[in-house]
């Protein structure tokens, strides 16, 4: 254990280290403990602050913010104590749940429009959906808030019984609805469908304790035994729950095989191996990463690189290569401290380097060779010193700037309400054809927002999937319109093309077997049986 945890415990506990100040006072000795010594300078200094500062003190913002905070911070961006609140949201997230109505929800300055409920949740049971548009909480309306006390007024209601104005698709007057709180399962597998045949694709947004079920329940529903194919996307996922990891790479791998290297000061090096073998250690897997996949999720992805048992495509991940322990304090509060690093199973780190920190220069391999080459089980060289390098390089579309205008205001959105105000209810045969444009354009126009010419013509095929998707999200549910999002993503779309390609990028030096031929997708249409996969 970490000497200084001890001493957090006991500042933490006391809720003011003015009592410390007068114990150590009153002893004849100054302690010979370095330890001990510098919490005698701190407890020195806030009793001088307690007395003589011009206004009193806060003793809970002096020592959790200030003084333990101040600390962490000084040693890396990952070590963290945790308030009440926090520490019980990260309990919730670890267990998959979380306190709320079961809501997702837009939001943007002056509107909230629901995108999805949760079967059985307080929403749900209610009967809110998609596209009913929230224009009240509480007595307070919500075109009379600006944005930061808007999302203020959201955080508080979550966890309290509340009374919304609800205004449905359609309808111009509010329906008053009350909702109780509840805590309800969360899910961090949160896209799953069809995307070629007999190729399934999987989006995991963090991992919990129940992700490696979810995963196993999805390939099960999208084909199980049948399926040649898996597409697990990664991106923009933070990691979560180290064992997750190692339940998800025994999904993937044969049994027995090192996943990763745990090695601290204060504890001992530890290898992780693969379980029992899984039904899918030989499906075709492509995984696609960026660069905010980090920490566990990197775990999984280099294991899969290193045993050839994935390609991974994308970009460079985000190179979190430490372990962080979680111990529970007083006063319901919580420390995370970063306590190892973990190695891959060829030995190599994925952490970067952080200049001014404790890891500006984490360690490069077990081994501790000068200049380390890592190679895979089949002998491919895999880089080091930071991330993890994709196999095959596909970079994400660069947005022009007009686009990134009308994404980060909401636009599309705002429109497929507005459009189904209009029109009511629209088909899964719906597609923004050249009419749909023609009103988007004047809807731009309404909102003084300037339509360049050459950005109009070149950005029609963008335009279209985000008109589309965002009235499928308001019109069958957050699932349907992701669903056709990411079917027009250039990087699913050129990740998914490589499925012919695994067997010679991962072993070069083998012949490749023959491969039964995968007839191509045909053009996605709103109709198409995939969309009910979800």
């Amino acid at each position: 254990m970490n000497p200084r945890v001890p001493v957090i415990r006991a500042i933490a506990l006391a809720g003011s280290a003015l009592f410390l100040t007068s114990l150590l006072r009153s002893q004849s000795e100054v302690p010979a403990d370095e330890v001990t010594q510098q919490s005698l300078k701190f407890t020195q200094v806030y009793g001088l602050l307690e007395e003589n500062y011009v206004e009193p003190l806060d003793p809970d913002r002096s020592i959790f913010d200030g003084g333990i905070r101040g600390m962490l911070s000084a040693l890396d961006p990952f070590s963290s104590f945790f308030d009440p609140e926090q520490f019980e949201q990260l309990q919730q997230f670890a267990r998959g749940k979380a306190r709320g109505f079961g809501s997702i929800l837009y939001v943007s300055p002056g509107k909230v429009l629901v995108l999805q409920t949760a079967q059985g949740s307080p929403s749900w049971r209610a009967g809110l959906g998609p596209g009913d548009e929230i224009v009240e909480v509480n007595g307070t309306r919500i075109n009379r808030l600006d944005f930061p006390s808007l999302l203020e007024l959201l955080r508080r209601a979550r966890s309290q019984p509340v009374r919304l104005g609800v205004i449905r698709p359609g309808q111009v007057v509010a329906q008053d609805f009350e909702l109780n709180p509840a805590e309800l399962e969360t899910t961090t597998v949160d896209r799953t469908f069809v995307l070629q045949p007999a190729i399934a694709y999987v989006h995991i947004s963090a991992f919990d304790q129940k992700t490696a079920q979810e995963v196993t329940e999805a390939l099960k529903r999208l084909g199980g035994a049948r399926l040649r194919g898996l597409l697990l996307d990664l991106r923009g996922n933070r990691g979560g729950v180290l064992d997750t990891a190692m339940a998800l790479a025994s999904l993937f791998l044969k049994p027995d095989l090192v996943v990763l290297t745990q090695r601290g000061r204060a504890m001992p090096e530890k290898s992780f191996r693969t379980s029992a073998r899984s039904a899918h250690s030989n499906l075709p897997l492509i995984v696609l990463v960026n660069g905010n996949t980090a920490s566990a999720a990197e775990v999984l992805a280099a294991a899969l690189q290193e045993h050839d048992r994935a390609l991974i495509a994308g970009e460079p991940t985000f190179g979190k290569g430490v372990v962080e322990s979680v111990a529970a304090l007083g006063e319901k509060t919580g420390l995370a401290l970063t306590t190892a690093q973990y190695f891959t199973p060829s030995g190599r780190s994925i952490q970067r380097p952080l200049p001014g920190t404790a890891l500006a220069t984490p360690e490069a391999s077990l081994a501790g060779a000068a200049n380390p080459v890592f190679r895979t089980d089949h002998g491919r060289v895999v880089s080091a010193g930071g991330g993890i390098t994709p196999d095959v390089l596909i970079p994400a579309p660069v947005r022009d700037p007009w686009i990134s205008f009308l994404d980060q205001r909401g636009i599309f959105t705002s429109f497929a309400s507005e459009y189904l105000t209009l029109h009511g209810k629209v088909e899964r045969t719906f597609e923004p054809e050249a009419k749909v444009l023609d009103e988007f354009r004047k809807f731009l126009g309404e909102q003084r927002i300037r339509v360049p010419k050459e950005n109009w013509t070149e950005d029609q095929g963008y335009l279209k999937i985000k008109i589309k998707a965002e009235v499928f999200s308001l019109a069958f549910g957050l699932a349907a319109g992701e669903e056709i999002e990411t079917r027009g993503d250039p990087q699913v779309q050129k990740a998914a093309g490589l499925f012919p390609k695994i067997p010679g990028l991962l072993n070069p030096r083998a012949t490749p077997p023959r491969q039964p031929r995968i007839k191509p997708a045909p053009p996605a249409r709103a109709n198409q049986k995939a969309l009910s996969d979800t």
